[in-house]
């Protein structure tokens, strides 16, 4: 039966006998026997196999190059060498699929840009293999701190008729041919869909039958954002909260922060390593500053005068009515505060038509989670649960309450307060690996003009 590696590396004890199987990394050939450094994806390091001309198969050892799958028979023994505490003396060695020349990753430093290009093997590579392994670990820390707190896991809708931010920056989907607006109820679903931007509206009819629900799933923005933070794919987890207000729901998400945080350093300390060492020498104790400082909790208008107060030269402008760029986010955690920040009570104008309006009749009740190195990281806020407040929003916001009616049933059947926020995947990944591109952290990216893999 085969043995992952990840489980030999770290064997307390020899082991008579076991079955590798996975990839090569290197071979090192010297006069009678060879060194393979063989990797399976389960751990960043390799296990170092080294097979002399009794070992069967070794006639075939020139085949054995980087790239090739093997499978591999032998023994896990105490290795001299420095640096590591096994290495497998095998009895066989198998060759199950060769490598050709061609093969892009027998030399090392490619550069991210190269590495974007062949998506369908950069996964192979030591960086990306830290990177994913912790986009399959930090998923299931996502699952675990909901579930833990007796939230309900709610698959939402990926197809839908309702823009949930407004914006517009929507994916059509039609089966018609031609103008697609001239009879648009001939169309599969009789009316204009579109690929989700967002599972919230949708998540709050079941926060308003099972109290705590959170979704975990693909969301799509047709926005020409051709920058390091945007993609056209993404995946966002959004809880949502019945019977709270903005005060709890700024609780529970920058709980839910330092959490992340927490799990990353103590559950993916190897491939952390890797990030500290490739990518960002101070992600580490990034992390750690969150986790140790608590928030600091600043309404808009405040913030606003910090930055404008500042003496900084900032690119965009400091205007009441516009969204807090990257680099005011940063100044205000990295250099003002020295500390996480949580920003809210937002104008009115800048926000969508679900959130709650506040006594001033200015501001809505919205909050953004900024941590330093990134900036934004959750965005949230209460929403407007009075129905009058409501149907008045989506007039002003210029919507169609024809658009919204069974979300506008939530307030005349047993309306509560209630609250939520949502996390980009790929934004929260990038806080706690410190890679700078959204584009490397998620496995085929999705950007204006690539959708090759």
């Amino acid at each position: 039966m085969r043995t992952l590696i990840k489980y030999l590396v770290n064997s307390n004890s020899p082991i008579e006998s076991v079955v590798v199987k996975g990839w090569v990394r290197t071979r090192r050939d010297s006069k009678g026997f060879s060194f393979l450094e063989v990797n399976d994806g389960s751990c960043l390091t390799n296990l170092q196999v080294m097979a002399d001309a009794n070992t069967v198969g070794y006639k075939d050892i020139s085949r054995f190059t980087t790239g090739a799958s093997v499978e591999i028979y032998g023994s896990l023994v105490e290795s001299p060498a420095k640096g590591q505490k096994w290495e497998l003396h095998p009895t066989e060695i198998k060759l199950i699929g060769p490598a050709d020349s061609s093969y892009p990753l027998q030399k090392k430093g490619h550069s991210l840009e190269f590495l974007r290009t062949i998506a369908h093997l950069r996964i192979r590579s030591n960086l990306f293999g830290a990177i994913f392994r912790t986009r399959s670990k930090i998923a299931y820390a996502v699952h675990k701190f909901f579930q833990d707190r007796d939230f309900v896991y709610v698959h939402t809708p990926i197809i839908t008729a309702s823009d949930c931010e407004g914006a517009g920056e929507m994916f059509r989907i039609t089966t018609l041919k031609g103008n697609i607006d001239e009879n648009p109820q001939a169309d599969f679903f009789g009316k204009p869909t579109y690929l989700t931007v967002s599972g919230q509206l949708e998540g709050e009819t079941f926060a308003c039958a099972f109290s705590n629900i959170y979704t975990f799933g693909p969301t799509f923005r047709a926005e020409n954002s051709n920058t390091a933070r945007h993609s056209a794919e993404f995946w966002m987890i959004e809880p949502e909260i019945a019977f709270c207000d903005i005060n709890g729901d700024m609780n529970l998400a920058e709980e839910f922060i330092k959490e992340m945080a927490r799990y990353m350093i103590q559950n993916n300390s190897d491939d952390l390593q890797i990030f500290e060492k490739f990518v960002d020498k101070q992600v580490r104790d990034r992390l750690k500053f969150v986790i140790e400082r608590p928030f600091v909790r600043i309404q808009y208008v405040k913030a606003l005068e910090i930055l404008k107060n500042s003496g900084k030269n900032f690119e965009f402008p400091v205007e009441y009515g516009a969204n807090l760029q990257a680099e005011h986010e940063r100044y205000l955690t990295e250099e003002h505060f020295k500390s996480p920040v949580t920003v809210y009570n937002y104008p009115r104008e800048i926000k969508p038509f679900y959130m709650r309006l506040n006594e001033d009749g200015k501001t809505v009740a919205a909050m953004d989670l900024l941590v330093p190195g990134i900036g934004e990281v959750i965005g949230g806020s209460q929403r407007e649960e009075r129905l009058d407040y409501l149907l008045e929003n989506v007039k002003y916001h210029k919507l169609s309450p024809e658009n919204y009616w069974w979300y506008i049933d939530l307030r005349k059947y047993g309306t509560v307060p209630h609250a939520g926020f949502g996390v980009g995947f790929e934004r929260l990944l990038m806080f706690l690996t410190g890679v700078s591109n959204i584009r490397d952290v998620i496995p085929y990216p999705r950007t204006p003009g690539n959708a090759d893999f």
